[in-house]
């Protein structure tokens, strides 16, 4: 197919066999798994993926590959395309019939962090995610407390899932190249959240704030919501700043939002 990449779509097409070749091998699709793959572009990925299981669905905004891909790969299986924009897609909706979602992409790197957060909030219904996505997006999200990758991503996705970074991917792979590097990272949802809290509204509302303003100490860009004793009785120094605070500690911090308003 002729079709032209789409800025205002992020889209970068892989076209590199052999990288597709590694991520099909990460994913391991079997026979049965249930399949959804975001941005599937020119179909790299999906052709194998659905050879591989049988059927599997696609989310594709870009309203001149949706019917391609129904015409070109509907032949290696039953491919349910979806002509939507997957931030606002309801993702809860393929998972009527039980079976958890193996969700996979090359993610376009303009969306790839808000729709992150759209994908936690149906968690309990995926069973993996594996996605190219850009390499300092990775680093993020993998980053522990104490260095500058580590910020808001980092926190609330190793909240929900374990991070893996699996390998890079150069520019070259793609059509066009980007300008930066990619990585590809699968996540896995916990079973059992590592600091579970009373609310997680609260968690996601405590962490953007600490965020915000990182050169802040907590007790400055807590203001609204704790008052410097309370952050001390949560066992968190007031004076800290949000890029020293383990995933734990946030937790303590989110509970003590939780239980003052519930109090």
């Amino acid at each position: 197919m002729n079709h032209r990449p789409r800025k205002r779509f992020g889209q970068n097409f892989l076209i590199d066999n052999n990288v597709v070749d590694n991520i099909v091998h990460a994913i391991d699709p079997r026979p049965g798994d249930h399949l959804v793959e975001i941005g599937p572009g020119q179909g790299a990925m999906t052709a194998p993926l659905l050879e591989s299981v049988g059927a599997m669905d696609v989310i594709e905004l870009d309203r001149d590959l949706a019917p391609w891909l129904e015409q070109n790969l509907g032949a290696a299986g039953s491919l349910r395309v979806h002509c939507a924009d997957a931030l606002r897609f309801d993702f809860r909706s393929l998972a009527e019939d039980g079976r958890p979602l193996r969700v996979v992409g090359n993610l376009p790197y303009n969306i790839s962090t808000p729709l992150l957060f759209h994908l936690t909030t149906t968690i309990d219904i995926i069973q993996d995610m594996h996605f190219m996505l850009q390499k300092e997006v990775v680093q993020r999200m993998a980053a522990g407390p104490g260095g500058k990758d580590y910020g808001r991503l980092s926190v609330m996705i190793q909240y929900y899932c374990g991070v893996e970074k699996l390998f890079d991917v150069r520019p070259g792979s793609f059509r066009p190249p980007p300008k930066v590097d990619s990585s590809v990272v699968r996540l896995i949802p916990h079973a059992e959240k590592p600091a579970p809290v009373r609310d997680e509204n609260d968690l996601a509302t405590i962490v953007a704030a600490a965020f915000n303003q990182r050169r802040k100490t907590l007790r400055n860009a807590l203001k609204a919501w704790l008052t410097a004793e309370q952050i001390t009785a949560a066992g968190v120094r007031p004076e800290a700043r949000a890029e020293t605070l383990s995933l734990e500690q946030f937790a303590a911090l989110s509970d003590a939002v939780s239980e003052g308003r519930e109090g």
